[in-house]
């Protein structure tokens, strides 16, 4: 972390765009019958037989992540994980994806090859496919906009608009984490740069770090929740932060909601990180942001199924529109939840 390991430098222009782009498309096979053409035509040739779900996100130098802490390998993961995150919110199956790139000419050959590994790391541990995208060059940064496309049963698909008033809210493993993971990765810069002698050892925040670095899409989830044969009333996936996803589900499924602050999931290293750096455990899960769990609801039948899971907590409810949004304290205090998640806006201030 923070120094350059690879001393080979292999200029792109060596290689040129379309020796680039054979040289991406070497490092990956087509697994899905779905995938009927992939990397090499003009575009590529997808045949869904159920309805087609696709989300975009997009990563950019400076904005939404640092290169001197973030490894190209993971970041590349990091990129596919976010955008199979949200279909596994829509209650849909990811199937194929697509990479555009652009990166300014202080990025050689090898370190490309780091990206698409990610990439490729995460198209085998997920089973999607990489069946095409683009490739320029930018005279600042790296950009990387990554596109997923899925699949899903129209009788699964699962928006945010569906939640009843009384339905359980559940959310998946736990939250704080990439936020406090985020908080040592930038202490941990700032030392370094101070003294550039100084290798940081992050092994007691391996946990918290990893959040942050490498999360993961939570198919899992997925997959038991059809397991059991249930179907979430509304669900979405925490990129921004709880307290901002959850009121994007009361505002699409007009209701209120109350959570309650002694039911959000934190891991023990979080806590004792928060301590450590004086950060309420409880803001850095309600506002943190980027841990890429699920937040959904589900009829109250449900309980005594989810009520003792290992992977899911149940944190609160939903209320009539008139109720408000609501956070409920340990000391039995109500306080407003407010959107105080990551936005493209804050970023830029």
């Amino acid at each position: 972390m923070f120094e350059d390991k690879n001393p080979q430098r292999t200029p792109l222009n060596q290689l040129g765009e379309f020796g680039l782009i054979e040289k991406i498309k070497s490092q990956f096979t087509l697994q899905h019958p779905s995938s009927k053409v992939g990397i090499g035509d003009d575009a590529a040739v997808i045949r869904h037989e159920h309805e087609t779900v696709i989300s975009t996100d997009l990563l950019v130098e400076g904005v939404h992540f640092d290169l001197s802490y973030v490894p190209l390998k993971h970041l590349g993961y990091k990129a596919v994980v976010v955008n199979l995150s949200d279909l596994y919110a829509m209650n849909a199956v990811p199937t194929q994806i697509t990479v555009g790139l652009a990166v300014s000419n202080r990025f050689p050959l090898e370190a490309i090859d780091e990206l698409y590994a990610g990439i490729a790391l995460a198209c085998k541990r997920y089973k999607v496919d990489l069946v095409g995208g683009d490739t320029t060059s930018s005279k600042t940064g790296l950009l990387l906009s990554v596109t997923a496309v899925g699949t899903a049963n129209e009788k699964q698909l699962t928006y945010r608009s569906g939640a009843q008033e009384n339905d359980l809210i559940v959310v998946s493993g736990d939250l704080g984490g990439a936020y406090m993971g985020l908080q040592i990765l930038e202490r941990e810069k700032a030392v370094y740069q101070v003294n550039p002698n100084n290798q940081p050892d992050l092994s007691e925040y391996a946990y918290a770090v990893e959040r942050q670095l490498k999360p993961e899409a939570r198919k899992d989830v997925v997959d038991l929740l059809q397991s059991w044969e249930i179907v979430p009333t509304a669900m979405i996936d925490i990129s921004d932060g709880l307290s901002s996803e959850l009121l994007h589900l009361c505002k699409a499924s007009k209701l209120g909601c109350k959570i309650y602050e002694n039911k959000l999931p934190v891991d023990p290293e979080v806590l004792r990180i928060c301590k450590e750096m004086s950060i309420n455990n409880t803001t850095a899960a309600l506002n943190g942001g980027e841990d890429y769990e699920l937040l959904f609801t589900v009829d109250q039948k449900h309980y005594e199924t989810i009520k003792d899971h290992p992977l899911l907590s149940i944190i609160g409810h939903m209320t009539a529109k008139d109720s408000g949004e609501y956070l409920i304290t340990g000391l039995d205090q109500q306080i407003a939840l407010t959107a105080q998640g990551w936005t493209a806006e804050s970023a830029e201030d």
